[in-house]
């Protein structure tokens, strides 16, 4: 019967020594790559409260959390700005921002946290989800319950009561369209809110608005630190046209291209069912094409999309009415979408209209759909006559704004709360909560204000987008 004989490694042997020298290298190459990674990214620093004593973490206590290794956030758990690389490139640098999240010791006794929220700017699907998570989150997850609303904007700071709020007076504010809290545009007097937030005791500041209100939380910022008084201020980052920079997403954008999606389907038909139809579509982005090329992509039923980062022109070859005529010979219909900002420097206007601004300082644009209606069929009068001709002008602004969030929406909006009070209480203050590669980081707020997420029209995006609708490359045109 044969016998086997165990083999012992001999922990003395060459072989031994020269694996234990290669895996002891290895490490020592890695260690070395982690080293050079380190020393290339550079981590944004966030502003903190100083004049606060650490203490211990009330989720420790809390019976729906069982904190263990990893839960907690550490100050080396940093998210990158980027995490696509080329590889041959000989040296990168890298930004990181810190990571959002619990911290193992906070900065404010929660009973002695009197906390401010406020709603500005205009109406976005989720407004009321992030205002009941804050108060949830604040109530149950550290126990704060000095917890007030302040109503209609930064202007309600000085002019208006607090509201009172608690779990049950926000439990289903969520199912909600607008901000039961009330907004506004414009009423920012710095020295006034700054006033208003010392002499109620605010010790910490949550504020729901997109980029204008953003460059006024900066102010209120600088000016709270200029005073020397111990206030958390973030800012949850609000715009449904998706025109915050930085962070992936902002809450809001993908209800609204879902309810977008509906307002096409509607053109479509109407222009389906006319003899030389044009279903014209107008949806929001000032600045920004985000709404109208997601939901292009999302729907499949439109011929040609424009938004405010790219150029076009009416007449002439390659211009839209060449285009168009062309779709209805084709198909005896088309369906056409325009973001709000787009073609406004096309659109007459007299002097009084070009100094006109609203309460925010924004310039006050004219209707771009109304004003495509009346081109379209000055044109078809002209080289048509004697066809019929019909469009359908669908512009559902109002409706997307006022929806309660979807689903989706719903959840994102609790992420950006929780980890807006997590910093809060961890004693960060002048930051933005959001997503950066799918993962929730703290990104200084001065930065996020001067930050703008617009279309790129020479990525793969608009190329498909182009691929889709089959529309002219108006830029490309232009320049030959």
């Amino acid at each position: 019967m044969p016998q086997h004989h165990e083999q012992v490694s001999d922990a003395s042997s060459p072989h031994h020594e020269i694996v234990t020298l290669l895996n002891n290298v290895e490490q020592l190459e890695n260690m070395l790559e982690e080293t050079r990674m380190a020393a290339e990214t550079s981590i944004r620093k966030l502003p903190s409260l100083s004049g606060l004593r650490h203490r211990r973490n009330p989720l420790e206590d809390n019976p729906y959390f069982h904190p263990s290794n990893g839960f907690y956030i550490t100050p080396s758990d940093v998210i990158l700005a980027q995490v696509a690389y080329d590889l041959s490139a000989q040296s990168q640098s890298r930004v990181a921002y810190h990571r959002a999240g619990p911290r193992r010791e906070i900065m404010y006794e929660p009973s002695a946290v009197k906390a401010a929220i406020v709603t500005c700017g205009g109406l976005c699907p989720g407004m009321n989800t992030v205002i009941r998570e804050l108060v949830v989150g604040l109530w149950e997850l550290y126990g704060v319950r000095e917890i007030y609303g302040i109503p209609a904007g930064y202007r309600g700071f000085y002019s208006m009561e607090a509201v009172k709020l608690d779990p049950k007076a926000v439990h289903d504010w969520h199912k909600k369209g607008g901000t039961v809290l009330a907004t506004s545009r414009g009423g920012f007097h710095l020295q006034k809110i700054v006033d208003a937030i010392h002499l109620n005791g605010y010790n910490q500041v949550y504020i729901i608005g997109g980029d204008g209100t953003m460059r006024g939380a900066v102010e209120i910022f600088k000016e709270i630190s200029l005073r020397k008084l111990e206030v958390g201020i973030t800012v949850i980052p609000k715009t449904v046209d998706n025109d915050v920079g930085i962070i992936d997403r902002s809450f809001g954008f993908q209800t609204a291209v879902e309810m977008a999606q509906e307002a096409i389907s509607a053109a479509h038909v109407e222009a389906e069912s006319a003899v030389n139809g044009i279903g014209l579509v107008k949806l929001m982005g000032r600045s920004t094409g985000h709404i109208a090329l997601h939901a292009t992509l999302s729907s499949r039923d439109v011929d040609c999309c424009l938004i405010p980062e790219m150029d076009f022109y009416l007449e002439g070859k390659g211009g839209l009415f060449e285009f168009l005529e062309k779709r209805l010979k084709e198909r005896g219909h088309a369906v056409l979408v325009v973001a709000e900002g787009a073609g406004q420097e096309m659109i007459p206007r007299n002097e009084s209209q070009k100094q006109e601004r609203d309460e925010s300082g924004n310039a006050v644009f004219l209707d771009v759909g109304v004003w495509f209606k009346s081109v379209l069929k000055a044109w078809w009068e002209r080289e048509h006559p004697d066809e019929l001709f019909t469009v359908k002008y669908i512009d559902p602004t109002y409706m997307i704004r006022a929806v309660p969030a979807n689903a989706t929406d719903n959840l994102y909006c609790t992420l950006l709360a929780h980890s807006a009070i997590h910093g809060v209480m961890a004693g960060y203050t002048g930051f933005v909560p959001g997503p950066i590669n799918g993962n929730y980081a703290y990104i200084p707020l001065e930065e996020v204000a001067q930050t703008k997420n617009q279309v790129n029209t020479s990525d793969h995006k608009w190329a498909w987008v182009r691929s889709v609708t089959n529309q002219p490359d108006f830029e490309t045109n232009v320049k030959c």
